[in-house]
């Protein structure tokens, strides 16, 4: 049927009854019948190259990827939440079992010495060096977060839960640690350090 006729017996139609017609679907209607005329000449000519190669037109896009997961696994610089001075660069690693790991693996901020001990931790990490402690663990992928592990803070010897969750592209790491509910607790940005 051509594109005029379509559109006068769209116009009968509508002067003929009782109703007018919804404004949403005449802009819909229109907007369908300029997809259809601007779509039809490249049907038309695959239409034409099927018949003469004798053979159905193919498509020969490739399959769309999604994008690479976003993970904190790597090295990141801690930023102090309260002085936004960098403390420590921190790696995170996968320590099997589909959970992540961190430990310190480098001290910015020397002011408590070249090697200060966690005087303040409980038990087995008591009087033990900060540099290459294992300070967060049991992380679980949680959507685009990770969740459900643990985190120390050296600074006061607590432990808390944590929740890291990769923003910036990854460039980013916001760490929130916190007792009991996510709501109550502090965030801290980590900065992926370049390798």
């Amino acid at each position: 049927m051509p594109l005029s006729s379509f559109s006068f017996r769209a116009h009968r139609i509508g002067a003929s009854s009782t109703r007018r017609p919804h404004r949403a679907s005449n802009a819909f209607c229109i907007a369908m019948l300029a997809l259809a005329a601007s779509v039809s000449p490249f049907v038309a000519s695959a239409q034409s190259a099927a018949k003469t190669s004798g053979s159905a037109p193919t498509t020969t896009s490739a399959p769309i990827k999604p994008p690479a997961a976003v993970t904190p696994i790597g090295r990141w610089r801690s930023i102090d939440d309260a002085t936004g001075q960098a403390k420590a660069v921190i790696e995170v690693y996968d320590a099997g079992s589909g959970k992540l790991s961190a430990k310190i693996v480098e001290l910015i901020d020397t002011s408590d010495g070249p090697n200060p001990l966690c005087d303040l931790c409980e038990g087995a990490r008591k009087r033990q060096p900060i540099l290459g402690m294992v300070i967060a663990w049991g992380l679980k992928r949680d959507g685009v977060s990770w969740s459900g592990g643990r985190i120390l803070d050296p600074e006061n010897g607590k432990e808390y839960s944590v929740k890291m969750t990769p923003i910036a592209g990854g460039k980013r790491l916001e760490v929130r640690g916190f007792l009991g509910f996510s709501l109550l607790g502090r965030t801290q940005v980590w900065h992926r350090q370049a390798p």
